[in-house]
């Protein structure tokens, strides 16, 4: 874990020319967040995967970070795929497509499992941005619960718990007591304290670990990412950090499913995965072969699983776990 020293201071291109006229996604702006409006405040699926074709020069962490994924979410969409040489001319899908978390739309949602930031602006809860993320490793896990920013802080000093500098000192990397603010400072320039204290969510010196649980149990970003997210957020902004794995959402007449099962999560089976008053609603047709595919993939990519007969319009059928 890692603290805090409140007390002292011390490329924007564009994805493929077709992607951009397709999706009206323009330029991507680094690791900032993709921004998604729900036209129908009953769906809860956003965006749409594409592919983008490798230069001799990409890794699949190049593509991750210029368009704010992870590197578990190239590893899993593109399991053929070489990580560090992916070879000119390889067509690559980029999974910008996202099931929102079963949650309550509002402050920042961190969803364990899929390594994700979700913040749903004030009063615009059919707007949402959404971040990757790492998190916490082995025994020094991201804790689970309801929690808010209780302090914000630009170039923060860092000063490493007593797990973290066991961890480095059994390494033989002795940390020093604190780390002042600049490139070196694990913590980036932009940190913010939950109020369970020990736990930040933060910037990070070494951006292409993002999308792993490598933390020493606090949140990582992008540099870009907890840079615009710092200027949204205000004290008292409510955190909450759950574990979904498996979430379903629908989007006009189409029910996906999205599986993120990680290291930490308990897998489920294909008929546990679809609640039974969902499978049984009038109007619903589950394709229990396409549930058990995505459940045996898990590539992390929202796949179709079933139909509904009538849409926001007519009769809603919400999910209920």
């Amino acid at each position: 874990m890692t603290g805090l020293d409140l007390g002292r201071r011390p490329r924007a291109w564009l994805a493929t020319a077709i992607c951009t006229s397709l999706f009206g996604w323009g330029a991507v702006n680094g690791a900032q967040a993709e921004t998604f409006r729900l036209d129908n405040p009953n769906d809860s699926v956003v965006g749409f995967p594409f592919y983008f074709t490798a230069r001799n020069k990409d890794t699949l962490l190049d593509i991750a970070r210029q368009n704010n994924l992870g590197y578990d979410d190239m590893r899993q969409a593109n399991p053929k795929v070489d990580v560090w040489v992916p070879g000119e001319g390889k067509e690559v899908m980029v999974p910008s497509f996202f099931v929102l978390p079963n949650v309550q739309r509002t402050g920042i949602v961190i969803n364990r499992a899929e390594k994700r930031l979700y913040y749903f602006p004030p009063n615009d809860p059919n707007q949402v941005r959404i971040y990757t993320i790492s998190v916490g490793k082995d025994a020094m896990g991201t804790p689970l619960g309801t929690f808010k920013v209780i302090e914000k802080r630009k170039d923060p000093t860092w000063t490493p718990g007593p797990n973290v500098r066991a961890s480095h000192a059994a390494r033989g990397d002795i940390l020093p007591a604190q780390v002042p603010p600049g490139p070196d400072n694990p913590l980036g320039r932009y940190a913010m304290r939950l109020s369970n204290p020990d736990y930040l969510i933060h910037g990070t010196s070494m951006p292409w670990g993002l999308g792993m649980e490598v933390s020493g149990g606090c949140i990582r970003m992008y540099p870009e990412g907890v840079e615009e997210l710092f200027g949204l957020v205000s004290v008292d902004t409510p955190v909450a950090i759950i574990d979904q794995p498996y979430k379903l959402g629908w989007r006009g007449d189409e029910l996906y499913l999205e599986v993120q099962t990680g290291e930490k999560s308990v897998r489920q089976s294909a008929r546990s995965v679809i609640p039974e008053s969902l499978a049984n609603a009038a109007g619903v047709v589950i394709d229990w072969e396409a549930v058990e595919r995505a459940v045996q993939e898990d590539t992390g990519v929202p796949q179709v699983v079933g139909r509904r007969s009538q849409s926001g319009n007519g009769t809603y059928l919400p999910m209920i776990f």
